[in-house]
């Protein structure tokens, strides 16, 4: 099957990469030298090059020297995307420690409980994450925490309205800032008034080094850190690059949205993007209107998201927005499926290509990509990346590989892989067989392009038979009415799963369970139409915007079956109310944009 795959290749993409023999670090300095006047960041349009990114680099890098952080120890982010961000992460690699990402919004419990198993003596949060958590009875640390202040990063001006004695801006300034208790020092101060530390005259990391620890369920569902190196990161990195054909050195200007405490939003932002000393147009979270301002600043090029971005910036497009998207020749979208009709649109929109990739945290985190080409096959993982070796195997026995067509476990291996998981040797134990990693991912081969069937975990076993919850959503979907949805299976009383469709609905839309049954029954088998149907206002998502089928899980289990379909439990006579959707719903909940609205 890797033949197969490597005849699809593009002329000039290699089916292997060069052996990794450099550091992250190593990424900036030459982008420094090589680029020092290009523009490294637009912060809501506040312009930093790479000299003077190197140069806070250096300073930042004396400031952890004074906190006592040496090559090998771990030091923790908790930070939205910013500058700082930024400086941080090759601050801390420039000097061989170790960066542990983590999410500003967590709840104090799960950060806690984060921080005690990285293992880290110096944290760097955002202003507001601080306060937050020495509020929350359940923190306690003695730890050295750092505050970073996202409007020190803001343009001038826009520092200035932030100040004035109105109602917008002390709303704004709520939004960006919070009061850092006694003890804890400004990241921002400290690093101003830090001397340059010299970067080439620090014990620096080695390339097989473990470089980056980011949480994750992993392939068994169980929180834990991954373990990234240098080496994988950086193998990660040079794949890409060669995937993307064309993609010029000093050239290129990329939307850096997604968060990089995600392996995706870290390995394209921190890490390609530097590689090819491109220009950044940075944002603390999602925003269509800061986006397109920035675009007007800077025109993107390359724009790398997952399908509710795209839908939005089209969706504001369309609604009248004044916005030229065609400087945009190559896009890529993660995280889940593409839908068909999104990608055409996009790229009538931009008159670029837009295709999907498929990876995992563990896998630094690409493994397959379509190319860029029109050859591309939408709606497929791709092509296993150059030096990515995959086989799909028999659920049942590992031992049995799988032909064409033949729906089964990926495994895959090769020189992007993470070590394993940090202070955790069983579970990285439970994640690899004979040096192969079992993704979890229940996948079929299609003459070289792998095609998703859906996790392992999250397959649905009906009356013995295997339901594919992504099957069943692509059928759902395409239903008049029907703007979203997510598929899981609930328990019933015959020990087996009952097919559940959690729908949200277009504006004035009504659809019941024998609408989607008459809908569905030419396109899927009969025992994987749904059984019953959930209306809800909006599906759980993460961060990066995909749909948590788990907490789709947990609200149905708070819900009751009337009839065909789950409705909200009537409140008890205690006065308790069901609050399983508000809690899974704040999960996906975002940093606010930190542009004053005066200054938009």
């Amino acid at each position: 099957m890797m033949k197969r795959a490597h005849a699809h290749y593009p002329a000039g993409i290699p089916t292997e990469i060069e052996p990794v023999n450099h550091t992250i670090a190593d990424l900036l300095d030459r982008a420094a030298r090589d680029c020092p006047n290009r523009v490294a960041i637009d912060f809501l349009g506040k312009e930093f090059t790479y000299s003077e990114i190197y140069t806070e680099v250096q300073r930042a890098a004396r400031v952890l020297r004074m906190c006592g952080v040496r090559r090998g120890d771990v030091v923790s982010l908790i930070l939205p995307n910013c500058p700082q961000h930024y400086v941080a992460f090759y601050a801390i690699t420039a000097i061989g420690a170790i960066v542990s990402e983590h999410n500003p919004l967590a709840p104090a419990a799960t950060l806690q409980k984060q921080l005690d198993q990285v293992g880290a003596d110096v944290v760097i949060a955002w202003e507001k994450t601080v306060e937050r958590l020495f509020e929350e009875p359940v923190f306690s640390d003695t730890r050295t925490f750092l505050a970073v202040d996202l409007r020190r990063a803001l343009p001038l001006q826009s520092q200035l309205l932030l100040k004035l004695p109105i109602k917008a801006a002390r709303a704004q300034r709520e939004k960006l800032s919070g009061q850092a208790p006694v003890g804890v020092h400004s990241w921002d101060n400290q690093v101003k008034n830090a001397d340059p530390l010299n970067l080439r005259m620090v014990e620096s990391a080695y390339v097989e080094d473990t470089a980056v620890l980011i949480q994750t369920g992993g392939t068994t569902g169980t929180p834990k850190a991954v373990e990234l190196t240098h080496q994988s990161l950086l193998s990660n990195t040079q794949q890409a690059d060669v995937w993307m054909q064309g993609f010029e050195h000093g050239k290129e200007t990329v939307a850096a949205v997604l968060p990089f405490f995600h392996a995706f939003g870290l390995q394209l932002s921190m890490l390609l993007c530097v590689n090819k000393a491109a220009t950044q147009v940075m944002l603390p979270s999602f925003d269509v209107d800061s986006l397109f301002a920035a675009h007007k600043r800077h025109p993107i090029t390359f724009f790398g998201g997952v399908p509710p971005m795209f839908k939005r910036i089209l969706d504001a497009k369309n609604s009248g927005k004044d916005v030229d998207l065609t400087s945009i020749s190559r896009s890529i979208s993660g995280a889940m499926a593409l839908n068909p009709q999104l990608a055409q649109a996009w790229e009538e929109a931009t008159g670029g290509f837009i295709v999907e990739g498929y990876g995992m945290t563990e896998a630094s985190p690409v493994l397959c990509g379509s190319p860029f080409s029109p050859d591309r096959i939408p709606s497929t993982l791709g092509l296993p990346f150059p030096s990515t070796e995959a086989k799909v195997v028999s659920p049942d026995d590992h031992a049995v590989e799988l032909g064409d067509g033949e729906v089964g476990e990926l495994a895959v291996r090769g020189p992007q892989i993470f070590r394993g998981y940090w202070n955790n040797p069983a579970e990285t134990k439970a994640a690899f067989e004979d040096g192969w990693l079992y993704t979890g991912d229940l996948v079929r081969w299609d003459d070289g392009f792998l095609v998703m069937a859906d996790r392992r975990k999250e397959m649905i076993i009906t009356g013995g038979f295997n339901v594919y919850p992504s099957e069943v959503e692509s059928a759902v979907r395409e239903m008049p009415g029907v703007a979203d949805v997510a598929v899981v299976g609930m328990p019933t009383d015959s020990f087996t799963e009952s097919v559940v469709a959690a729908l949200v609905l277009e504006p004035g839309a009504k659809v019941n369970l024998e609408d989607i049954r008459r809908w569905t029954e030419d396109k899927l088998s009969h025992y994987a139409m749904p059984r019953s149907i959930a209306i809800l206002d909006e599906l759980p998502r993460s961060q990066v915007g995909k749909v948590m089928r788990r907490s789709v899980k947990e609200i149905l289990a708070n819900f009751e079956l009337s009839g065909s379909e789950w409705k909200k439990k009537i409140m008890s006579a205690t006065g308790r109310s069901n609050k399983a959707k508000g809690a899974a719903e704040g999960e996906g909940e975002e940093p606010p944009t930190t542009q004053p609205d005066s200054a938009k």
